[in-house]
């Protein structure tokens, strides 16, 4: 009813292309709507849809089909009496005798207006309800022979009749007030309307229900029977309205805000318009749209758009709004399976490899077959490799080298000093200053899926109470596990598998056992004196120049420059040292250019103690040979190899033995290991027995301030204690290494490759090592081997052989034991 009522308006489509709205005319003269007339013997039929026309009832109806046009055009030219029935079944777009219902009323045309769009309205007042007996034509226009109905009337004189009318008003009112939206005319012709049967027509064209209910109605002669079932129409409708009024009232306060929120959306965006911005709207669909680009996986793009949905749904100006974006964008930003092509011309990347680096044969040889191995496959799991090497050997810059290699991006990310699991994995989103870790921050800045990603400092990464960084990197660097790897702050998998990890570090012994397991490791040892010349000529002296603004001609290193710089002015495994000393001389004759002084723009020997001043190391380590317990010994750092001096001296007491120089623990039992062993051998080495409880012994490793560890200066201590009880000198130019038993015998040690190279450069020309360690001599290449002798041994007394001189030094202790005079003297 509240439908009909509104705006005093109603719809009747009689065309599914043409739809009239017209306003509807309510008669209130009872006696003119039902004034008897005269009545032809047939009536033409205007079939209609949507509506039911009840006697009394004005109604506008748009006439848009053929058949009806040529009917109302004839009939209102003529009597204007016309039948007006409705269609039974409204989808049928020209009806015949089938297609409608039987029951009908008969109306007049009132008035009949032409619209400017071709459709005509026709204004019709029902007059009397008539039945179809029998359709006598079907064109132009359906004419049918048909019966009058007259309906019992409703008598107002008994109760029950009216308790049915007083209800009818009573709901009627109520659905007026219940609905806010009907104007207040209606409640005027309400009140207005005194006859029974016509109130009974008037509410049932006007309540909101379907054709079928509303024919129902028409149907009906009883008339009480009909005002019971229209009573019980209206009861529903105002059942609904309340219903509505309930609901309408407990949105009301938030669909208020909503307005007032869309109200001041729309004014922001006409300012974001008129200053360029971008709308929130236009925010999200412009990530819909870059994430509809995306080659992400289904679960993933499900996440996202779920992502998207719950943003579009936030107030912007809500806390979490900036949060949801971030994440958003940081989404679409992610490369998500964009990988670069592989360069596969092996040829290409040996020569950028050989050219960028000096040696480092093993890396170069494992790069190359990893891309032999990718050109065949198409697609493989990308190895973990780790670097380890003392600093300046260039294994960070051997990533990049390996990135040009390859065709990939490169990224680095430094682990030194990273303490927080957080860093890894990131932090869950919810938290304030939630960020990704630093493992999906580099992906999203290298822009690809399969960078070269360097793991700098891989040794050095430290815990707290804030978790283990290592332990969050095992998954990071599992090549079985990394395809499915999770940041906490991307909430989803993202696959690293196809990412080439390079780690470095400095000592593998500080790495956790388990991340040590998961990845391939390759030794990168120092480089030699010659190695050292040919990487300044070709890396160190052009890099210089160009940061300092200097031509090529502006300044020449001879070889005899170079070589002296590196041996007398670093001791290093890497370069990075010989690199600051090119540095001040470039710095030197840059300062000269400026100036406009004069100098000399080939660098020879003499220039290098100009500009850098007196050599900082000595070439040789012997000055004399004279002096019995001096033994070299080698060492491994974490900046390189490096010799390692053990002196020994005795005085006269009581057998007491002083170690000194900052040793470990490990270093002490080798010195005791030594002594017990040198007890155990004295006749065989000629030493008196008695000489051990008359004598202190003192064993001294030089730079005191240095902590000194390791299980390689065994058979260095028993040659030191072997010289100084024996008074025999030691061989010039003779070192060492390796670990020693209580049965004699000689152990391997690690880090041979250095160790070689500090002896070299020590200009050592003797090395005594274990037997055992041949293999390890074998993989070292012949050039570091130039030029020295080396000696493998399994036993103490090979060592001591060899190492030991039979001639004694000048003026040596004479032994005296506890029981004979002072006078007299014992040499041993």
């Amino acid at each position: 009813m509240d439908s009909m009522f509104k705006d005093a308006q109603f719809f009747s489509e009689v065309s599914d292309d043409e739809t009239g709205e017209l306003i509807q005319l309510i008669s209130t003269d009872e006696e003119n709507s039902m004034k008897e007339e005269e009545l032809p013997d047939s009536l033409p039929i205007l079939p209609i849809r949507n509506t039911v026309l009840f006697p009394g009832v004005v109604i506008p109806i748009t006439v848009g089909r053929q058949k009806s046009i040529k009917l109302v055009k004839k009939a209102y030219k003529g009597d204007r009496i016309i039948g007006v029935v409705a269609q039974s079944n409204n989808k049928v777009e020209d009806p015949g005798k089938d297609d409608i219902y039987k029951i009908g009323t008969v109306a007049r045309i009132l008035k009949m207006i032409v619209l400017p769009d071709g459709n005509t309205t026709i204004i019709i007042q029902g007059k009397q309800k008539f039945e179809v007996k029998e359709v006598l034509q079907e064109d132009p226009f359906l004419i049918a022979s048909y019966q009058e109905l007259n309906d019992q009337e409703l008598n107002p004189s008994q109760k029950s009749n009216k308790a049915v009318i007083q209800s009818l008003k009573d709901a009627a009112s109520k659905i007026l007030k219940l609905n806010p939206e009907i104007p207040q005319e209606a409640q005027v012709a309400l009140d207005n309307i005194e006859n029974p049967n016509f109130l009974t027509h008037f509410l049932s064209s006007n309540i909101n229900a379907e054709v079928k209910d509303k024919q129902n109605l028409l149907e009906k002669t009883d008339a009480k029977e009909r005002a019971t079932m229209l009573l019980q129409f209206m009861l529903k409708d105002i059942q609904m309205l309340e219903l509505k009024q309930e609901i309408h009232k407990k949105v009301h306060t938030d669909i208020d805000q909503q307005q007032r929120d869309y109200f001041l959306r729309q004014q922001i965006r006409v300012l974001q318009d008129e200053l360029g911005q971008d709308s929130p709207d236009q925010e999200i669909d412009n990530l819909r749209m870059r994430g509809e680009k995306k080659k992400w996986p289904e679960s993933v793009k499900k996440h996202f758009e779920k992502e998207l949905d719950k943003l579009s749904r936030l107030n912007p100006q809500s806390a979490e709004y900036p949060v949801s974006m971030n994440y958003a964008e940081f989404m679409v930003d992610l490369p998500w399976g964009e990988v670069t092509e592989d360069n596969f011309d092996l040829k290409r990347a040996r020569k950028i490899l050989d050219k960028d680096h000096f040696g480092l044969d093993k890396v170069k040889e494992r790069i190359v077959e990893y891309l032999a191995v990718l050109k065949l496959k198409k697609d493989m799991k990308a190895p973990i490799l780790c670097l380890y090497g003392p600093p300046g050997v260039g294994k960070t810059s051997l990533g990049r080298s390996v990135a040009e290699s390859l065709g990939r991006k490169y990224v680095r990310m430094s682990l030194g000093g990273v303490h927080d699991e957080a860093e890894i994995r990131g932090h869950r989103k919810t938290y304030v200053g939630a960020m990704p870790g630093k493992v999906i921050q580099n992906m999203k800045k290298s822009g690809s899926g399969n960078p070269v990603f360097i793991l700098d400092e891989i040794d050095k990464v430290s815990s707290d109470f804030r978790g283990d960084p290592s332990s969050a990197l095992l998954e990071v660097l599992d090549p079985e596990q990394n395809e499915t790897f999770q940041d906490n702050y991307l909430e989803t998998e993202y696959d690293l598998s196809k990412v080439l990890f390079i780690a470095t570090a400095n000592t593998l012994d500080t790495i956790h056992p388990a991340l040590r397991d998961r990845m391939e490791i390759i030794e990168v040892t120092g480089y030699t004196l010659e190695e050292k010349v040919e990487i300044a000529k070709k890396h160190l002296v052009p890099k210089q120049k160009k940061d300092h603004g200097l031509k090529a001609k502006d300044i020449v290193f001879s070889k005899k420059a170079l070589a002296k710089i590196i041996e007398d002015y670093t001791r290093e495994s890497g370069v990075r040292g010989l690199e600051r000393r090119i540095g001040k001389i470039v710095r030197n004759v840059a300062k000269s250019i400026a100036m406009e002084e004069e100098y000399n723009g080939k660098i020879e020997e003499e220039d290098v103690v100009r500009v850098l001043g007196a050599e900082a190391f000595e070439k040789e380590i012997y000055t004399d040979n004279d002096t019995a317990g001096v033994v070299t010994g080698l060492a491994w750092t974490q900046v390189g190899g490096e010799i390692l001096f053990i002196e020994s001296s005795l005085s006269r007491g009581k057998g007491k033995l002083t170690l000194s120089g900052q040793l470990g623990d490990v270093m002490k039992e080798s010195a005791v290991t030594a002594l017990s062993y040198l007890k155990s051998h004295a006749e065989e080495l000629g030493i008196h027995y008695k000489t051990f409880d008359n004598y202190d012994l003192h064993v001294h490793v030089p730079a005191g301030a240095v902590p000194k560890d390791g299980p390689s200066a065994g058979i260095a201590m028993i040659t030191s204690l072997a010289s100084i009880y024996t008074q025999r000198k030691v061989k010039s130019k003779l070192a060492m290494t390796g670990e020693i038993t209580l049965r004699g015998k000689v152990l391997p040690i690690g880090g041979l490759k250095e160790k070689i190279l500090a002896a070299r450069r020590a200009g050592i020309k003797d090395v005594i090592l274990c037997d055992r360690n041949k293999k390890d001599i074998e993989e070292i290449d012949d050039r570091y081997l130039k030029d020295l002798n080396i000696h493998f041994v399994d036993k103490i007394n090979e060592v001591l052989e060899i190492a030991l001189l039979d001639e004694k030094i000048k003026n040596p202790i004479k032994f005296v034991t506890a029981t004979e005079p002072q006078s007299a003297e014992a040499t041993v």
